[in-house]
């Protein structure tokens, strides 16, 4: 299948940026009839799967986005429906020119000088400030809201047929899956670790030993092995399984930088933009998941900036029969805490509590969840050390992270399982 031009410019951004800029003057005219020109890639740490930029056209100033998946030609089915994000309330920017093509999906929109999210949440990681911090958290909460109002108005029954045309699913499942066969292991998972090494601090592991290992991170132990989350989210995380939770109207990838934070004498306000996987039927269960975690457990640094994560914190491994003992300081910081208590309290347990009142929620909502948490770090880049960016602490500590959330400890409660617990319909909300 011929290579699309929005891959083929991504791939040259990697390497002949001058290039790729002037293949992307030549998409925008192609397409919107623009007359581009001062053409700039940014090179984003957080477009892991996308590109972005700026460039001008007829004195305007633009923001320019689009979101590559691997094969996506051809995938069919709707991307970027900003539309059915702003029908149903959510605040979202919308952009003044749009493609919604497979191979040629890219968002136009007036360029704003507001921060994103993202950015305002990295300084916060950086040098914590309390009074900064309670404005974001509380912009978070406001937002949270909103989402809440959202998902409770158009939760629904949805059918099998429904919750597989939506392309969230290419977050998810279709990373696990070959794109011919359907079977797994296949796409990402395959392209990412099957057979590749792992290196960390004093170990090298091969795909078979290591994914077979069992985590003990910190002394605690944990259940399921990276081999047995992977198999465990292939089977639960099909389209045809997630009907039975309903749908909703979500983002579906709201992760921070697509937020917008606006400063106003009120209180910051969110707004969302690249709804490259919205939908009116989501799965209810995987509307929130993405950024939860890349909003939350995907910091401080370890995923975002790993050379940052590797001066600043220490993780150590050792092997010890088919244990796979880790050692690190890594920890939320506080900011990240402080979003982990709004999802909990301002929209996961409500949402919860409401799909059990509805008879909607599955007796394996937690199994879930932690799948598609698990599959939110290890599917969305390569996590090895030298496959990208990863060094060995970083990457010991990302499959720590991603074992964390993906798996019951073996005993005992550690972060995710608290929160697990919080958002518990049928518990009382309260910390132990």
């Amino acid at each position: 299948m011929m290579q699309s031009r929005t891959a083929r410019i991504r791939a040259l951004a990697q390497h002949d940026v001058a290039e790729a800029q002037r293949a992307l003057m030549t998409l925008l005219a192609d397409l919107f009839g623009l007359s581009p020109s001062n053409v700039r890639i940014n090179f984003d740490k957080y477009s892991l799967n996308s590109l972005n930029g700026f460039f001008d056209s007829d004195g305007q100033a633009y923001f320019f986005k689009f979101h590559q998946e691997e094969r996506e030609e051809g995938m069919t089915g709707e991307y970027y429906r900003a539309e059915i994000l702003s029908r149903a309330g959510l605040p979202v920017d919308q952009p003044v020119h749009m493609s919604a093509q497979p191979g040629e999906q890219i968002l136009v929109y007036r360029r704003r000088t507001d921060p994103r999210f993202s950015d305002v949440l990295f300084a916060l990681d950086t040098e914590d400030d309390a009074g900064k911090r309670r404005e974001a958290v509380h912009a978070e909460r406001e937002l949270s809201a909103r989402l809440l109002e959202v998902y409770l108005e158009t939760l629904h029954p949805v059918t099998v047929a429904q919750v597989a045309a939506e392309p969230i699913h290419r977050l998810f499942h279709e990373r696990l899956i070959d794109a011919d066969t359907r079977s797994s292991p296949g796409g990402r998972l395959a392209d990412f670790y099957i057979g590749k090494p792992f290196v960390f601090p004093d170990q090298e592991l091969d795909w078979e030993q290591f994914s077979r290992l069992k985590f003990v991170v910190n002394g605690r132990p944990y259940t399921s092995s990276i081999g047995e989350l992977f198999d465990a989210a292939a089977a639960r995380l099909r389209p045809d399984r997630l009907a039975d939770a309903g749908g909703v109207v979500a983002h579906g990838d709201a992760h921070n930088a697509n937020v917008w934070y606006t400063a106003k004498a009120s209180g910051a306000e969110l707004s969302f933009f690249d709804p490259a996987f919205a939908g009116s039927h989501i799965p209810t269960l995987l509307a929130e998941v993405k950024a939860t975690f890349h909003n939350i457990f995907a910091h401080p640094f370890w995923l975002y900036d790993p050379a940052i994560a590797t001066e600043v914190f220490r993780a150590r491994a050792r092997l010890d029969g088919s244990l796979f003992h880790v050692d690190t300081d890594w920890d939320l910081s506080p900011v990240r805490r402080d979003l982990l208590e709004v999802k909990a309290t301002a929209l996961w347990r409500p949402l919860l509590l409401e799909l059990n009142r509805r008879g909607m929620l599955p007796a394996d909502w937690r199994a879930v969840l932690r799948a598609g948490l698990f599959l939110s770090p290890t599917l969305v880049m390569n996590l090895r050390a030298g496959a990208r960016s990863h060094t060995p602490v970083s990457s010991l500590i990302a499959f720590s992270v991603a074992v964390m959330v993906g798996s019951e400890p073996v005993a005992g409660v550690d972060r995710v399982t608290d929160f697990l617990d919080r958002i518990d319909p049928e518990g009382t909300g309260g910390r132990a």
